[in-house]
């Protein structure tokens, strides 16, 4: 792909990422992992000494925290300096974290991206971080090595599974980024309101009141008649949904509406109008009252990562601080998110990022401590298989629940042959037109129409 192309790509504004809102971090508990990191830090030395004779000033890119601390809390060797600068040996590790308010880290990325090439060496990007939503962005493009690149073999990546692979492959069959992360959702409920109502907590039980739709929709009366919401937005039911499509957002050049995100639009209306959820912004305030007991909340859906990161767990009085939530499989399996870290071309520290992406996302010895510190699912089967049968393991925001069995099967069924480059555009002006129809100031014409000259405005090559 010519690089004229490819800038034209970069420069192309694409709105703010899902997990945007995603702000708390949670405190990295001591968990008895120095081992591992010992015998990573002898592994480690080679490539750090190489890295040492290349650049000596490592650049990463993200839009939050989240990495900043799985690398400051597990990386052999990294050493903290203050809030956005570190070392790893002699190298010195620079933060660049702009929030994706606004498409503020896209639009940054991109215009660093773009002077990459003329770039003083100190100053180049490194590593850079994307999501799914937006990830073939970048991928299909030459300002994304492949990780064969830099020495990483397919076998150092066998225990991965293998979506995470297929979001970050480039049109060619090059790998071109590694997640340290996997992320199958889940429906995570309130215990005590599921006790109070359904008679139990149970998660099998409770997972027969929410086995499919149908069934969903009718715990939703039942919710409502206890005085309870079944969600807190009509936008909490629409991954699940959306992951489980049998055609893309566009084909040919044509943007087209699958007959499963159609179903969204009538159940969620039903929800609405019968007040069983309402339509608030995901990570707006309102949105985040359910995380509380007072805001009466029944259900939320999402990954690990949601309610151990977003969920206000280290809020005292939160559900969640409390232990408070359960999970369960929910009417349909599906993924949301995760983090690809990705080697920027034109780096001078391709031994010491080769390192960091083998050390954080293949070593299943730092994706076991990840797991009991930070609550996180990992993406190593090996490692989330053997903790799914550990009895020692718990989750403490799901009341002492090992929920990674469930985990682990619903990674291996994720699909993803309906992703497109235009997800992220689609899906956002889809939520935003339907909060219209939803809300009864517009029909639902008049909603569709409007999402589609909204992607039609942020993507001119498309028709509908």
């Amino acid at each position: 792909m010519k690089r004229k192309v490819v800038s034209v790509l970069l420069v192309a504004a694409m709105s703010v990422g899902m997990l945007a809102g995603c702000g708390q971090e949670k405190a990295v508990a001591d968990n008895g992992g120095e081992s591992a990191k010992a015998e990573a830090t002898e592994n480690n030395v080679a490539d750090a000494d190489a890295a040492a004779e290349e650049g000596k000033v490592l650049n990463i890119y993200c839009w939050n925290e989240v990495f900043k601390t799985r690398l400051t809390d597990h990386y052999p060797g990294y050493e903290v300096v203050d809030g956005t600068h570190g070392t790893i040996g002699d190298v010195s590790v620079v933060w660049n974290i702009t929030p994706s308010d606004d498409n503020a880290y896209q639009n940054n990325l991109d215009t660093t991206l773009l002077a990459q090439e003329g770039a003083a060496a100190d100053d180049k990007i490194d590593i850079f971080l994307v999501e799914a939503d937006y990830a073939l962005k970048y991928v299909d493009t030459d300002y994304t090595m492949a990780v064969s690149d830099l020495g990483i073999t397919d076998a150092d990546l066998a225990n991965q599974y293998q979506y995470t692979k297929d979001v970050v492959t480039d049109s060619n069959g090059k790998l071109k980024g590694v997640s340290w992360q996997g992320c199958p959702g889940a429906l995570f409920y309130n215990r005590e309101v599921a006790k109070e109502v359904l008679g139990t907590d149970d998660p099998a039980e409770v997972q027969k009141a929410v086995a499919d739709w149908d069934t969903f929709n009718q715990t939703a009366d039942t919710m409502k008649a206890a005085g309870y919401y079944m969600t807190s937005s009509v936008n909490d039911t629409y991954r699940v949904y959306s992951n489980n499509v049998s055609s893309k957002w566009v084909n040919d050049g044509k943007i087209s509406i699958d007959e499963n995100i159609m179903k969204w639009v009538e159940d969620s209306k039903a929800l609405y109008d019968a007040g069983e959820t309402g339509t608030h912004e995901m990570w707006s305030d309102d949105w985040k009252k359910g995380f509380y007991p007072d805001g009466n909340v029944f259900c939320y859906f999402g990954p690990a990562w949601l309610i151990n990161f977003c969920m206000a767990a280290d809020d005292e009085g939160s559900i969640a601080n409390l232990g408070g939530w359960g999970a369960t499989e929910g009417p349909q399996g599906f993924f949301w998110g995760g983090t690809w870290i990705c080697a920027a071309t034109g780096t001078d520290n391709q031994s010491l990022v080769k390192d960091i992406i083998l050390q954080m996302t293949a070593n299943e010895d730092i994706m076991k401590e990840i797991v009991v510190a930070d609550d996180d699912f990992v993406n190593n089967k090996p490692a989330m298989e053997a903790m799914a049968e550990d009895t020692g393991y718990s989750s403490k925001v799901l009341g002492g629940q090992n929920p990674l069995a469930m985990y682990c099967a619903g990674a291996e069924k994720i699909d993803l042959s309906n992703q497109s480059p235009y997800d992220q555009a689609c899906t956002e002006e889809f939520q935003h037109a339907m909060k219209n129809y939803f809300e009864g100031n517009a029909t639902l014409e008049e909603s569709l129409d409007l999402f589609y000259k909204s992607v039609v405005e942020k993507h001119p090559e498309l028709t509908y």
